[in-house]
């Protein structure tokens, strides 16, 4: 069958488009990948069904059957809907397809003709134009009435067609098609002259609240006579492309304007003309008191109780906000409130909400102010410079003004980086007292190292030189380590003291020691230090004092959610749970580190996920045992639900210390995450050799499902090594286990808890080189002892993964 108008074609080509094969009814049996590319109906709604269903004008003399080919298998041209119902134009032949048995079956070959590609290609265009592209398009006619818009443009998302087209486009976005915007689309209609890049504000429909910047193109749409019929826009949301080019503008102007004089007041005055009307509505500047008179001030933390000087004060006209303090006036912080908690970590605090801030209780002549001056938004920024504190600037915005948001805290801090260096000025400080803080810091975790077990975060608030640390250690099998503790004492030989301490326990827990088993060395190393003390003298004057610690250990697995714990004279951790449920983590103390007394236990319990674990040390309660009222205060603010670590963090200090106390505070919080059975996957084998293969395969398996085939290689021979050992050596079932984290993590867990060793093979040995093999080809690998063994572990670099691949569910298959 031909359609009207269609003409015979020569033989069948050689590489025809798409085959399909039928009955000698015309059903379709058979749809071919190729059918699906070029008519979009899938093979699974295709068969069973007649292909004359998909002719867009069959003869009705032949009835709803298909025609019978021309002889010698000659084609025509037909008419065929796509899945869209549009028809495609191809070249059609049918050909006899003998049976042994039966009717025959037919096998029809189609090709596109030359012409149907470029009407798909401008329908396809025209399509994508109107429901899918990123930018505005806008079709008005000549009374400039919008008659077609691209529904996915950001600026129209989620408006409906039937309430706007038709409608003058400057009711539909009054705000964005003002009186230049309409003049200048007459203009293109009148001159056929396009616009292009014509920057215009506006709010649009789809976000009315908020105001965009758009580059506005107009070109006119001519009919095929000339005569206008309107014209097309283009808009494109350039908002975040300007505020990062005005940003750049106000870090170039600021790299210019701030720190061109010597003088401080003037310097901090270069900082608020600058940021006024541009970042803030008004801000304040207040400097070290110790800085402005030209002594230098200590490194580190800035205790609260120092006192500053307002430097410089800043405000436009339309804010309503006085300063707390005059110019040159003295004073000190009222703890605690953003800025002292600024102080404490040297971070800058972002206070989106000024209203919702329980910190304004703590300072009654602040919050008035801004209650006055209708602030709505803060920023403080502390200004230090190479790790001095010189110092604080506070950023505010009105209500007439939308909130800060982070970038402007990026652009806070780069505008306090250049104010801090101009304040900058020579350190001198005292031999003990700047020395020890120094080393305090140094030997103290600048940050907390990367790892998934938990998401934590530290508050560190010093009240002298001492002895107190915290840590964050990742372990083998994805595990972590959270470790407080305090060096009884002040000054250096305190901080020295922690420094061993703290160097020593990363030592043991890469080990893979138990927790009870890391204080118990801990606990020898304090005597060997007490030991090595000497009677002051002349040159070292510091007292000797028995040297004393007290330490907390807790790791955590987030395979099995099992958190153990052991103590040594130290408060023990508190644990909140998802309900709001807190209680402590109730191991058994043991003695202090470097004391007699019994030996450490541990303490082991299953956390759900998202549990707080709280490790502190006693001057966040003030040295309270556990049945006062400052750890019930502490407990009723670690039930609380908070966004953040970081948030629980600040809110503890807030809710806990009503005042400076002369103590050193730490509060280390870990809120645990698990990972869950998509990211880990184990097998259980006897100890025979024929089993090696099968973990191999297993192993293989689990990486295609990870799509870690990268890695496939290197950890067959991982395993094959690992479970090769474990057999020769160690009686009783084998465990090997994969977990994908933030490495590949392979482990092998036998029955002998003897830990082998790398052996360094001659040329001619024919042997021993397995866990030589396994080291080269790992990035880390260990042992660690079990209950009822050990387990050896590896680590492999994962691969970047390709963009848009899904996790794959774990290999559940089970060996025997």
């Amino acid at each position: 069958m031909t359609t009207a108008g269609a003409g015979q074609s020569g033989d069948i080509p050689a590489t025809p488009r798409a085959v399909i094969l039928l009955d000698a009814d015309g059903t379709i049996t058979e749809w071919s990948p190729e059918a699906e590319r070029l008519l979009g109906h899938r093979s699974q709604e295709m068969v069973g069904r007649p292909l004359s269903s998909l002719l867009v004008r069959p003869d009705p003399a032949e009835g709803p059957g298909l025609p019978h080919a021309p002889p010698g298998c000659g084609g025509c041209r037909v008419r065929l809907r796509d899945r869209t119902g549009h028809p495609v134009e191809v070249e059609w032949w049918m050909c006899p397809r003998p049976a042994v048995e039966g009717p025959e079956t037919w096998t029809v070959f189609l090709t596109p003709t030359r012409d149907t590609y470029p009407c798909e290609f401008d329908r396809a265009i025209l399509d994508a134009l109107l429901t899918e592209s990123p930018v505005g398009l806008h079709v008005l006619d000549t009374d400039l009435r919008l008659m077609r818009f691209n529904v996915a443009s950001p600026g129209m998302r989620g408006v409906p067609a039937e309430g706007v087209v038709g409608r003058p486009a400057r009711e539909v976005a009054p705000t964005v098609v003002t009186d230049t915007a309409e003049r200048l689309m007459r203009e293109v209609l009148s001159t056929g002259e396009p616009v292009i890049d014509f920057v215009q504000p506006g709010y649009p429909p789809a976000d009315p609240h908020d105001e965009h910047m758009f580059s506005l193109s107009a070109f006119r749409l001519c009919n095929p006579a000339g005569a206008p019929l309107g014209v097309a826009t283009l808009a494109i949301d350039i908002t975040e492309r300007h505020r990062y080019r005005a940003r750049l503008e106000l870090l170039n102007d600021a790299s210019m304007r701030i720190g061109t004089t010597l003088g401080l007041a003037r310097t901090a005055e270069e900082l608020a003309e600058t940021a006024v009307g541009r970042v803030a509505d008004a801000i304040s500047v207040d400097v070290l008191d110790s800085v402005y008179r030209g002594e230098a001030p200590e490194p580190g933390p800035v205790p609260p109780e120092m006192t500053f000087r307002r430097t410089a004060f800043r405000t436009t006209g339309a804010a309503g906000l006085q300063p707390a303090y005059a110019i040159d006036e003295k004073a000190s912080y009222r703890f605690p409130t953003p800025l002292t908690q600024c102080l404490a970590d040297l971070r800058p605090r972002l206070i989106r909400k000024v209203e919702d801030g329980a910190w304004l209780a703590h300072d009654q002549l602040r919050a008035d102010r801004i209650h006055a001056g209708r602030v709505h938004s803060m920023m403080v920024v502390p200004l230090a410079a190479r790790g001095v504190v010189l110092g604080v600037a506070s950023f505010y915005r009105s209500v007439t003004s939308a909130p800060f948001d982070d970038g402007d805290l990026t652009i806070a801090k780069e505008l306090a980086a250049y104010t801090a260096l101009g304040l900058d000025n020579a350190r001198r400080y005292t031999r003990e007292h700047t020395s020890a803080l120094v080393l305090q810091n140094s030997l103290l975790p600048g940050r907390l190292p990367a790892q998934n077990a938990v998401e934590a975060a530290f508050s560190y608030l010093p009240g002298h030189a001492g002895g107190p640390w915290y840590d964050v250690i990742p372990l083998s099998g994805a595990r972590t380590a959270l470790v407080v503790g305090d060096v009884a004492g002040q000054g250096m030989r305190a901080v020295a003291g922690m420094g061993r301490l703290r160097a020593a326990i990363h030592s043991l827990a890469a080990l893979d020691l138990a927790p009870d088993e890391v204080l118990a060395h801990l606990g020898d190393l304090v005597l060997e230090l007490a030991a090595e003390g000497h009677p002051a003298t002349a040159n070292d004057p510091l007292e000797v004092q028995p040297t004393t610690a007290t330490c907390a250990y807790a790791v955590y697995d987030p395979v099995n959610r099992r958190l153990v714990v052991a103590r040594a004279g130290h408060p023990a951790p508190l644990l909140a749970l998802p309900d709001g449920h807190v209680a402590p983590a109730d191991a058994p103390s043991g003695p202090p580190l470097g004391s007699d007394g019994p030996s450490f236990e541990t303490w082991e319990t299953e956390l759900p996920e998202g549990s707080l674990i709280a490790l502190y040390t006693e001057g966040l309660v003030g040295g309270a045992p556990q049945d006062s009222a400052n750890v019930a205060r502490l407990r009723r603010v670690l039930a609380q639900q908070h966004t953040s670590v970081r948030e629980a963090c600040d809110a503890v200090i807030y809710g806990q210390l009503s005042g400076r106390t002369e103590d050193n505070v730490v509060l280390l919080l870990a809120r645990t995450r698990v990972l869950h059975d998509d990211q880990v996957a184990s097998w259980t084998f006897p100890s025979d050799p024929a089993i090696v293969a099968t973990a191999r395969t297993l192993a293989e398996r689990q990486l295609a499902s990870w799509g870690l085939s990268d890695l496939v290689f290197t950890t067959e021979m991982i395993v094959s090594e690992l479970v090769t050992n474990a057999i020769r050596y160690a009686p009783g079932t084998i465990q090997v286990r994969l977990i994908r984290d933030r490495s590949l993590i392979c482990e092998v867990t036998d029955c002998n808890s003897a830990a082998p060793h790398v052996r360094h093979p001659r040329t001619t040995d024919e042997g021993g080189r397995g866990l030589l093999l396994v080291a080269q080809l790992t990035d880390r690998w260990g042992t660690r002892r079990t209950r009822r063994g050990k387990t050896i572990w590896t680590e492999q670099t994962l691969p970047a993964p390709a963009a848009g691949t899904p996790p794959a569910a774990p290999d559940t298959g089970q060996a025997s």
